[in-house]
């Protein structure tokens, strides 16, 4: 199954007197609390540790605060990830197959979940400061289980909008996505959030 190691975001600086006063997690924070709902246009691209660059993919991305998001994948593939009540549903649509997985084992796949609120950030990351870059200002999350299943994960804004997202794993491969059109307080109808296999496709739990 095609699983997209996804989410880069970025944060532009902010001014320069509130930035100083802000840590790395609490700039995180008062972004997270701001983006309660919102709606983005996304391109993703993977790269080889190697640094050769590899897939790309572009879709839309929705969250809703607290605890449910969705990744519509809709170039070059389709697939749908979707987040609600714990678990993370993962819907290849070429692959006519769906992957259920729980909130704790599913990070390393889709980093969205971070944004989620289902993830206690100071409990679970090293939160850090990362040097500003394209005009973002990133932030670095390192993991300390040593059975994340990632090395860190860059999230950046610009200003007080999300701007990309950068995932590394533990085989020095990283995911780099870039939001578009993203839209702070976008209402979202309910059944968004919730995916129902369709009639003949497989469907596989991971306890």
């Amino acid at each position: 199954m095609r699983l997209p190691a996804i989410l880069f975001l970025a944060l532009t600086l902010l001014p320069a007197a509130a930035s100083a006063a802000q840590s790395p997690l609490q700039r995180l924070q008062a972004f997270l609390a701001k983006a309660t709902s919102l709606q983005a246009d996304f391109d993703q691209t993977q790269v080889a540790e190697s640094g050769v660059t590899g897939q790309r993919a572009s879709g839309v991305f929705y969250l809703q605060r607290p605890g449910k998001f969705r990744w519509d994948y809709r170039k070059p593939y389709r697939q749908e990830i979707v987040s609600n009540g714990g678990k993370v549903w993962f819907y290849d649509v070429d692959l006519e197959q769906v992957t259920t997985k729980k909130i704790g084992e599913a990070i390393g796949s889709t980093p969205a979940l971070l944004l989620s609120g289902e993830v206690p950030l100071e409990q679970n990351f090293k939160v850090e400061d990362q040097e500003a870059s394209e005009g973002l200002y990133w932030i670095r999350l390192v993991p300390k289980s040593p059975d994340s299943g990632f090395q860190q994960l860059l999230i950046g804004l610009e200003g007080d909008v999300l701007a990309g997202m950068q995932l590394t794993d533990n085989f020095g491969q990283y995911t780099r996505i870039y939001f578009r059109n993203v839209r702070l307080g976008a209402r979202h109808d309910a059944a968004l959030f919730e995916l129902k296999a369709p009639p003949g496709v497989d469907v596989f739990e991971e306890k």
